[in-house]
């Protein structure tokens, strides 16, 4: 080869560890990106929409669907006659969340039937005719109803423990006693719920859904039409959004597609407005915290006690792994000599809550800084200072071990800690902060550094494995699918980029292709931040075992060693030969040479005991730190987002541009939790903020001011993950409580920071100016 042409093939487009943009972007950006809504309406298509009860829990005495049947364009009313298998939805196998109300009601807006028409518009106002006649009984919608009424846990709760708590707490110099309360969230995709169901000959059905479980759709609509999943296929090519609430909410939505597709021999879709969809899905859960700490003058925690009570909701859903994972990070990134931790996962008359984004962490994070910030408060310290005397400590120093018996192997925080603290210039600014606030009679404000640590992995064993099928086709060009599910996350892009690395040719030379149950079985929820982890290894393991046969064939054709063929950008060189992958895949198929592979990925070294609470539920951890300021005004509790700067660790980032846009979202995100998203029942157990008329999420005029994000740029994964990356969608979530903390500083400055504010989440300007009130007095 000659050095201009060497030139020219030097690099390829798109391996691994390269910026590259979303595969999708330019089409979101022009509207072309095709949802389900957006696919050519199949002939005959009908409509769907839900009936839905108007209490929070009752008897049902009588039904008289008589005007719905009767209004024009109705084709049919589904009711659980109709139902030719199991009526039920649930996806943790407890067989407690029927598809169709039978006898009794659990939550306002439960479904109790569902109509079928010739129109969206006729099925959505006919569903509104049904005369229901009810025996009202006692509900609760909240975690104090739940509890005063001695509510049941809707699945077992778990408890951590290490040490001995029980006799330790008294053994330090101080005490602290408290409660903090953590309110849940709306995942508010930009797409609503939709399944879009065409019915096949014998069994077979498609089902079209913007779910985040491909199998798990599969299985209920098996379950429900009491088919094998071989006669199922579901399909999902990109979701507007998910954030954990496509998980397991699309079972009902899919499987009554289904089950009238199959009924009616025609097609069927539903899309719920915005206001149903809100009302009859998931949420994050709120949370309550009681805990007992003692500790020392330097703020170190000798022992702890915490409790965690969850509002779940009527059912099980995914409540059991949720609160699991609150206590797992209910350490965030502390050492607990002394440690119990339970949680309490109570039964309440509301729509069953469900995963969300950071699952369960957020919440254990959260309240693990409430008790770094008690014992600042109490001691007249820093936050941060506290934080410090608290980390982890390095693998074997004894301070290495977490409530759940996982030794800490990789701990970087204090690092990543000391360098965002320098690099923002932490404590010049924390001090001009605390002057402005000694002279600043109205405007008030705060700075906090938050630290994040999160365990990598579903907790679930068997969900941490993964499928990928790649083709090379006669011309070079790749088809590439996997189980992970695109929901803006940018999965696809980066799975592309791995097997465009391995072969070394240009990443558009990889088809992207839609996720579905016809090409990779059984795969578990793109969720838990595992998407790259697991299917970007299958994906290697599929293009591993393809290359591997190439070499193969290319030694044994031309007489060289395996180690004289070698994968050049766009090119393969044989001894002394060179030929363009195309060629070169031409000549292999003539050789019959196998250019298909299913790869295969399991996690390893993880195992988990839940009952005895002790194992290694997490194959890493994912660590990161932000600093937020901000400004209140004390006459109003209303605040702005000054500042904010980020220092997180994606390990060697598979594509750093799409890592950042991931870590400033998930941040975004978390800023609405925790400041202006706010969840309400009212006394008839009805939700209330059910659309963006009552729901505020975060405007991008919310965003901090000034907004600093970079990556670690010294980590590398220290287990062998794809490219040595580390997951990127959950962790940075929690960066956004250096926002709370802030507010905290800032209100706290009312009463020159000797008493704890006591900030419940979302701290809406309402809270922050009661707050403050409450300060001045004390």
């Amino acid at each position: 080869m000659d050095k201009a042409t060497y030139e020219t093939t030097k690099y390829i487009k798109g391996p691994m560890h390269q910026s590259l943009r979303h595969d999708s972007a330019h089409k979101h950006v022009a509207g072309s990106a095709e949802y389900i809504d957006d696919i050519p309406e199949p002939a005959g298509l009908l409509h769907g929409a839900l009936g839905m009860a108007d209490r929070a829990h009752a008897e049902i005495l009588s039904i008289d669907l008589s005007a719905v049947k009767a209004y024009p364009g109705v084709v049919c009313v589904l009711t659980v006659d109709d139902i030719t298998g199991v009526n039920d939805v649930s996806s943790g196998g407890r067989h407690d969340e029927p598809l169709i109300a039978t006898d009794k009601i659990e939550f306002h807006g439960q479904t109790i039937f569902a109509v079928i028409a010739e129109t969206r518009d006729a099925a959505r106002k006919a569903a509104r005719l049904a005369k229901v006649e009810y025996r009202d009984l006692p509900f609760w919608t909240d975690i104090d109803g739940a509890l005063g009424n001695g509510s049941p846990l809707v699945t077992p709760g778990m408890t951590l423990k290490r040490g001995t708590p029980e006799t330790e707490l008294d053994k330090a110099k101080h005490r602290i006693q408290s409660s903090m309360r953590i309110g849940g969230q709306e995942h508010f995709y930009l797409e609503s719920h939709i399944a879009l169901a065409i019915p096949g000959e014998d069994d077979d059905v498609t089902v079209w859904s913007s779910t985040q479980h491909p199998s798990e759709i599969q299985h209920i609509v098996g379950h429900v039409l009491d088919i094998p999943s071989n006669a199922i296929t579901v399909n999902t090519r990109r979701m507007g959004g998910g954030f954990g609430g496509k998980e397991t909410q699309g079972n009902q939505f899919a499987a009554l597609a289904a089950l009238a597709a199959k009924k009616l021999k025609r097609a069927v879709k539903f899309r719920p407005d915005r206001d149903e969809d809100m009302g009859v899905t998931g949420k994050r859960h709120d949370f309550k915290m009681d805990f007992d700490v003692s500790f020392d003058d330097s703020g170190r925690i000798h022992a702890i006690e915490a409790n965690f009570a969850a509002r779940c909701g009527y059912s099980s859903d995914l409540s059991g792994p949720v609160t699991d994972r609150a206590l797992f990070h209910a350490d965030s990134s502390y050492f607990y000599p002394h440690v119990k931790l339970t949680s309490q996962p109570l039964k309440t008359h509301t729509v069953s809550n469900t995963a969300y984004r950071g699952f369960g962490g957020p919440q254990g994070m959260l309240g693990a800084e409430r008790v770094i910030e008690e014992i600042a408060y109490a001691l007249g310290k820093d936050p941060l200072e506290v934080r410090k005397a608290n980390f982890y400590g390095e693998k074997g120093s004894g301070r290495d071990v977490t409530p759940y018996h996982q030794q800490v192997e990789d701990n970087i925080i204090l690092k990543v800690v000391e360098e965002l603290e320098t690099s923002c210039d932490y404590q010049a600014r924390r001090q001009a902060i605390l002057e402005f606030n000694r002279t600043s009679p109205v405007i008030k404000k705060g700075i906090a550094l938050t630290p994040v640590k999160f365990g990598i992995s579903f907790t679930m064993t068997a969900f941490n494995q993964a499928g990928a099928l790649v083709h090379i086709y006669q011309d070079g060009s790749i088809h590439l699918n996997h189980g992970g599910t695109e929901m803006g996350q940018g999965l696809y892009t980066k799975v592309a980029q791995v097997v465009a690395d391995c072969f070394q040719v240009d990443v558009d030379t990889v088809k992207i292709t839609a996720t579905t149950t016809a090409k990779v079985p059984n795969t578990s929820a793109t969720a838990a931040s595992s998407g790259s982890d697991l299917n970007g290894m299958a994906a290697w393991d599929a293009a591993r075992q393809i290359k591997e046969r190439l070499i193969a064939f290319a030694a044994e054709k031309y007489a060289v060693p395996a180690s004289e063929v070698e994968f050049l950008p766009n090119q393969v060189r044989v001894g002394g030969e060179i030929f363009s992958f195309g060629d070169f895949v031409k000549q292999a198929y003539f050789g019959r040479v196998q250019l298909s592979a299913a790869g295969f990925y399991k996690t390893p070294k993880i195992h988990w005991d839940r009952a005895a609470g002790r194992g290694t539920p997490f194959y890493y951890y994912a660590y990161g730190a932000a600093c937020t300021e901000v400004s209140i005004d004390t006459l109003t509790g209303e605040y702005l987002m000054e500042r904010t700067d980020i220092l997180h660790d994606v390990g060697k980032s598979l594509n750093p541009v799409i890592d950042i846009g991931q870590i400033e979202g998930g941040f975004v995100q978390g800023m609405g939790w925790l400041t202006t998203e706010e969840l309400w029942w009212d006394g008839k157990g009805r939700l209330r903020t059910h659309a963006p008329s009552t729901y505020k999420i975060p405007l991008a005029s919310d965003r901090p001011k000034i907004f600093n994000t970079r990556l670690v740029p010294w980590s590398e994964n220290t287990e062998p993950t794809i490219g040595r990356s580390k997951a990127v969608g959950e962790p940075p979530f929690m960066l956004a409580i250096s926002v709370l903390e802030a507010l905290s500083m800032a209100v706290a400055s009312v009463a020159d920071y000797r008493v704890c504010p006591r900030l419940d989440a979302p701290a809406t300007p309402e809270r922050v100016l009661m707050a403050v009130e409450r300060l001045k007095r004390a």
